[in-house]
């Protein structure tokens, strides 16, 4: 009998409270089995003993309880993945926070890399056996419920799978294409997520330029906003930012490399969104700043520095990769796999991809330098004679005028092997630096550069002489200079120099030099004083710029005035610095005698104008009542309790005994508000003294509702409830119209 699949297998069970047996499905959340899954942190980057012990006691946790999922059989393996959700925040939480190949470790024991590597490696099963529908003849998953199951639990997305190829492509390249492969293909949903994650993906492109104060020409059309803050360019922008800055465009560069180095179907998806045209201008746009910014600070962190400029190179060459990866996998691929009838859309779609970038001009020099686009284009000519020459001819001389002025050394990517790890990029160094030195000397290329520099930063001095000693110990009749210039041409390699002049192999450039060339001599270096540079320069003690100093300012050891408290007090300098101030305070008289003879001159200066005598008849406040509350507005005076004698404690007592009455009374005549409850009394005693002149008698409630149940009722009770049955239909809402017509006669209702 043929094994079922997973997702049609059934089981049953007793249920443990009624005892009867149930059948549920295979995939239940009954099967799931409870267990901590510890989110996963990254090791620590100092050998403190106590971050390291931590590390080792929360990876251990996470790689046994890994281990011990990878053991379940299939049925419990996929309840416990599908329906467990701390198992998937492990996952996510080590895809986030593993360090990448390009991640800068510290020097770890053993045993901490040791788990880490036991780590990755299961890590990278769990996910290899999530994407696997089929383990064995017998375990399986039908392929359609597969697919739903993966997309619906959200166990693979996007950026899972890009973290998955950054993390595990290298090495494991082949499985890692046949987990997304299988993916993609039992859920075609992910091409449509894929396609919405593009537009997200050029956004990181926009928000890096914005970062760095660029704009791309799409940004360009709308204006900037008055309250936008006008961000800095990498140059002006402090170096931690930098750094940043080139950390996020390595990490962006690489994740996107591996990921289409693994899925190259997904190359057909990124195009859509014009992304060899954008990722273009990106480069266009970014990297001439940032290699700027990282020349113009040669004086700071070197260290930082060389790692800044070798994580730089290496995300340009990924760009790079990236852009050929999508041309290969468009155009010319399907043109050395198809017949010459169906290759024109091809050939089509490359020359628009090119005539698209041609404006960029320093991506078309780095593209050129490793992928010579004049080899792509004689591929075109050889798979087809219908090609439009004249379109090709216009991109070849656009390859060739934006090498014009630049030192063209190519350089193919064979000859470039791919390395992951911190110095991964010293052959893009090398390659890349023939282009790069425009402007900038080969001592401050190498001071950028580093770890990352060419071998010929490290040949000088000794070694060199030693170098060129022993070519001209075989050729002693070349000049130093020569094999100075053969050596630097060859990567100072003895042997490629010997071998080639013995062949007469060397370039044209040293064919046109004198071979009895001697060997320039150094120029003497910058004296020191005239070179140096410190916070102290150009300031009023600096002895080599200025020619007289104050040496009045100058103090040589310690000061021998201390100030004491008697010396701040002897110092009476304030003293006679504000007595001059205040002096003038002595000339302010209230009267000044003025002569009859220069009354005139004194009040020369005061108003003439007619005076409005209008009021002046009038007494203002002459004949108002004085009231002296406002003047002496105080408390009367009291005899203090103490020194009052018998007979005024006695009146006082009498006036207080007569002043509460008073109070009592004025508290009766107050009714602006009174207390609700005496009102309602006086409202039931009206009432129930209407109803005596009626002639009814009050109603007995305490009657009515008796005694407790079981108890017994008297007969007053009984009574009482009798007649309450009776008569209820009296009130309440039985005798509304009659109610109404007498609201009616008393005109309360308009009618």
């Amino acid at each position: 009998m043929p094994a079922l699949p997973l997702d049609e297998l059934q089981f049953t069970e007793r249920d443990s409270l009624t005892g009867k047996t149930k059948t549920l499905p295979a995939l239940h959340p009954g099967k799931k089995t409870e267990r901590s899954f510890v989110p996963y942190k990254p090791p620590p980057k100092s050998r403190d003993p106590a971050l390291l012990e931590e590390f080792l006691e929360r990876a251990k946790f996470v790689a046994d309880d890994l281990d011990w999922l990878l053991a379940l059989p299939h049925d419990r393996f996929w309840c416990q993945v599908i329906f467990d959700e701390k198992l998937q925040k492990c996952l996510d939480s080590y895809l986030s926070h593993a360090p990448r190949k390009f991640d800068a470790v510290a020097d770890l024991p053993p045993e901490v890399n040791d788990l880490q590597r036991h780590l990755h490696r299961s890590v990278f099963l769990t996910f290899l056996r999530m994407s696997t529908h089929k383990e064995s003849k017998d375990h399986f998953i039908t392929p359609s419920v597969f697919g739903e199951i993966l997309y619906n639990n959200f166990l693979f997305d996007i950026p899972k799978i890009l973290d998955l190829c950054v993390l595990f492509g290298k090495g494991n390249s082949a499985l890692l294409h046949k987990m997304i492969e299988n993916i993609f293909t039992q859920q075609p949903s992910y091409y449509s997520d894929l396609d919405e994650t593009v537009p997200t993906i050029l956004q990181v492109f926009s928000n890096i330029l914005q970062t760095c104060g660029l704009r791309s020409e799409g940004a360009s059309a709308t204006p900037q906003k008055l309250e936008e803050r006008i961000r800095m360019t990498p140059g002006d922008s402090p170096l931690q930012e930098l750094k940043d800055i080139v950390l996020y465009l390595c990490d962006t560069s690489i994740t996107l490399w591996a990921f289409l180095d693994v899925f190259p179907k997904a190359c057909n998806t990124f195009q859509k969104h014009d992304f060899c045209y954008r990722l273009a201008a990106f480069y266009e746009l970014l990297v001439p700043e940032l290699e700027s910014a990282i020349r113009k600070r040669q004086h700071e962190d070197s260290s930082l520095l060389s790692d800044l400029w070798r994580r730089l190179f290496h995300s340009r060459k990924k760009m790079v990769e990236v852009f050929h990866m999508i041309v290969n996998q468009l155009c010319l691929q399907p043109i050395l796999e198809t017949s010459c009838d169906y290759i024109q859309p091809y050939i089509e779609e490359f020359l628009q991809v090119f005539t698209s970038v041609l404006q960029e001009r320093r991506f078309l020099r780095d593209y050129d330098e490793l992928f010579p686009v004049a080899d792509d284009v004689s591929l075109l000519q050889q798979a087809s004679s219908a090609l439009d020459e004249t379109r090709t001819a216009y991109i070849l001389q656009a390859v060739e005028s934006a090498w014009e002025g630049v030192d063209r050394k190519k350089k193919t990517a064979q000859d470039l092997p791919l390395q992951e790890g911190a110095t991964g990029a010293s052959e893009m160094v090398q390659a890349s630096s023939t282009m790069d030195l425009e402007g900038l000397g080969q001592e401050d290329f190498l001071e950028c550069a580093g770890a990352a520099a060419t071998p010929t930063a490290r040949v000088s001095g000794v070694e060199l002489d030693s170098l060129i000693t022993q070519v001209k110990d075989l050729l002693p009749d070349l000049g130093e200079g020569f094999v100075l210039a053969c050596l630097e041409e060859y990567d100072y390699s003895v042997e490629q120099v010997i071998n080639n002049i013995l062949e007469d192999k060397l370039v044209a450039s040293l064919e046109q030099l004198d071979r009895s060339m001697p060997r320039p001599v150094k120029p003497d270096p910058t004296p020191l004083v005239t070179a140096r540079c410190n916070v102290f320069q150009n300031d009023e003690f600096d002895i080599f710029s200025n020619n007289s100093v104050d040496m009045s300012r100058v103090q040589k050891g310690k000061r021998r005035d201390k100030v004491t408290t008697k010396s701040l007090l002897d110092d009476k300098r304030l003293v006679a610095q504000q007595r001059e101030r205040y002096s003038q305070y002595s000339v302010v008289v209230e009267e000044e005698t003025v002569e009859p003879s220069d009354a005139g001159l004194f009040y020369q200066n005061d108003y003439e104008d007619e005076y409005d005598d209008t009021y002046d008849g009038n007494q203002v406040g002459a004949n108002d009542a004085d009231s002296d509350d406002e003047l002496i507005s105080r408390r009367p005076f009291t005899i203090p309790q103490v020194l009052r004698s018998k007979e005024q404690e006695e009146e006082e007592d009498e006036d207080e005994e007569e002043a509460e009455p008073n109070e009592k009374e004025a508290a009766k005549q107050d009714h602006f508000v009174q207390d609700p409850a005496v009102l309602r009394e006086r409202a039931e005693a009206r009432r129930l003294t209407f109803l005596a002149r009626k002639g009814h008698k009050p109603e007995h409630s305490a009657a009515i509702a008796g005694s407790a149940k079981g108890h017994g009722q008297s007969r007053e009770t009984v009574q009482d409830r009798r007649k309450k049955e009776a008569n209820k239909g009296v009130r309440a809402n039985h005798n509304r119209r009659a109610m109404a017509d007498r609201k009616r006669s008393k005109g309360m209702i308009p009618s």
